[in-house]
């Protein structure tokens, strides 16, 4: 680092927190470029004047999409950020981490070339370096859709500080006041620390820290076998660590369909991903060879020593230092702000939307979330965040995809369904690609067409979701799907052949013998 990056880098730490520099290490041209977008060091935040329509406090999607589109709107808006604007989903969360599983699929593809008749070269490796320089490069390359300069040219005052409520239509930014008619708190949530004795003794990595690495770790841990801890087993196993996932529950990912689950698993461990799951008595040491990770696993003790540990358990919403008690916004440390289905806190004059107070932490549920808000907040709407059909996806190898309601949610709910499901193992174009390990399994209301929920294990498999997804939000059933022409041959035809699954059962033995009394009329 020459004297002028030195200089750049304690002028930008000057701003920000520690956990944000880690977060923009190491700090070569690609993650100056990034700071320039989403913190830079040389900002002058504006002079406001007058009330503003809306204060939204947090530059995370949630934020960003109700600053813009109520800017788009004419409204006047304030956005305020202390951290680095994108995010977790630009700077540390979707972005990256689907940057370096691109990477590891392309390893998968090469070393599975050999069943399609391709014969790859003895000695192909990888250059870890390499790989995350180019997460970077890319990173930095879509900052500027996020970034203090775009915003501002969208017509919208940005702050960059802490943002701090003093009154029902104040927020505090230094040494400026920012009134307000309305206001929304995007601050998002950030990864939590589980009570494990020992965590605070070692140098764990969490999604914030995770992405800054330049070297492979030899022995890699992951603690938590959600979509985090499992999308980055999968990959740092497929580049080359050795891996091993720890799950204190029996299996991986509990929030979905076991036999998806299941099949996800298994690629894993294919991969090389040693599973520990019913992970009990986990404790952790720092030791000069490395972290020592100590646990029972279905009745046998572990010792291990790995080079680098993840922590993917649980996230905490960042409720801290906003100033809610001051204006009667309630709060859970644990579950973030209290907020209605149309997204009022218990101030009528604020609103929140994204991981701050949602069960679904996803960019594209804050996304719609956000466009309650300005419905809501700007235009006296009456918009639910009920009313949402948010479908999500885990980016392993195979995706599993889900939307609705699971065989256990409607048996909790007390919804009454019929089943369609279809292997991929009888689908041409996933015969063809090798993709055969996977599904797509329908819900609907029984007796009827209506879907009310969908899971897809396939290569491709949140892209297939959406079709599912759509027919839901739009109330078209397994009929009209059927009716409905899928190129041949795609992987997507598996949904079209529930249709077909659905149109045979109405088939019932009194509609064959009208059928066949018709026909033979007809002769």
């Amino acid at each position: 680092m020459d004297g002028q990056e030195a200089g750049s880098q304690c002028k930008l730490e000057g701003r920000l927190s520690m956990l944000d520099v880690a977060a923009l290490q190491p700090w070569d041209e690609n993650n100056q470029k990034l700071a320039a977008n989403v913190h830079p060091s040389d900002w002058v935040n504006p002079t406001p004047s007058g009330r503003y329509n809306l204060v939204v406090i947090g530059a995370g999607t949630a934020g960003l999409v109700t600053a813009a589109g109520a800017a788009g709107l004419g409204a006047k808006v304030a956005l305020i950020e202390r951290h680095l604007m994108g995010g977790d989903c630009l700077n540390v969360g979707c972005v990256p981490s689907k940057g370096i599983i691109s990477a590891a699929r392309a390893v998968a593809s090469v070393r599975g070339a050999g069943e399609f008749g391709i014969k790859v070269p003895e000695g192909v490796k990888v250059d870890f370096p390499e790989v995350m320089e180019r997460m970077r490069r890319l990173r930095a390359g879509i900052a500027h859709v996020d970034s203090a300069a775009r915003f501002r040219e969208l017509g919208v005052d940005v702050f960059l500080g802490e943002g701090r409520f003093i009154n029902s239509d104040t927020v505090q930014v230094g040494d400026s006041q920012l009134k307000f008619k309305k206001a929304v708190i995007a601050t998002g949530a950030r990864a939590g620390a589980p009570p494990i004795p020992g965590l605070n003794e070692v140098d764990y990595l969490t999604n914030e820290t995770l992405f800054s690495l330049t070297e492979l770790p030899s022995r890699f841990a992951v603690i938590g076998a959600g979509p985090i801890g499992c999308e980055m087993a999968q990959t740092f196993a497929r580049l080359g660590s050795k891996v091993f996932l720890i799950e204190a529950a029996h299996g991986i990912l509990p929030r979905e369909d076991p036999d998806a689950a299941a099949i996800v698993e298994k690629s894993l461990k294919q991969d090389g991903v040693a599973l520990l799951c019913c992970g009990k008595s986990t404790t952790l040491r720092q030791t000069a060879e490395g972290i020592r990770i100590s646990l029972r696993s279905h009745e046998q003790t572990y010792d291990l020593t790995v080079d680098r540990l993840l922590v993917a358990v649980g996230r905490t919403p960042n409720v801290e230092g906003l100033g809610l008690d001051a204006v009667g916004v309630k709060y859970d440390v644990r579950k973030g702000v209290e907020v209605d289905d149309r997204l009022r806190t218990t101030n009528p004059n604020i609103y929140a939307a994204g991981d701050i107070c949602s069960k679904y932490q996803f960019t594209h549920a804050a996304d719609f979330m956000a466009r309650i808000v300005i419905q809501n907040a700007l235009f006296l709407g009456r918009a639910k965040a009920s009313a949402l059909t948010i479908p999500w996806c885990t980016y392993t190898s195979p995706e599993l995809a889900h939307v609705g309601l699971t065989e256990k949610d409607a048996k909790e709910a007390g919804v009454s369904i019929d089943t369609y499901e279809q292997s991929l193992e009888d689908v041409d174009r996933a015969i063809l690609d090798g993709e055969t390990d996977g599904f797509v399994k329908v819900h609907v209301k029984k007796g009827t067409d209506q879907i009310v929920g969908a899971t897809i294990v396939a290569a491709h498999a949140g892209d297939m979701i959406s079709e599912v997804t759509l027919a839901m939000t739009q109330g078209l059933g397994l009929r009209k799907i059927a009716s409905t022409i899928h190129p041949y041959p795609t992987q997507a035809d598996a949904i079209r052949k529930l249709g077909d699954q659905y149109n045979r059962t109405r088939l019932t033995p009194t509609v064959k013998k009208l059928m066949e009394k018709w026909l033979s009329w007809t002769r």
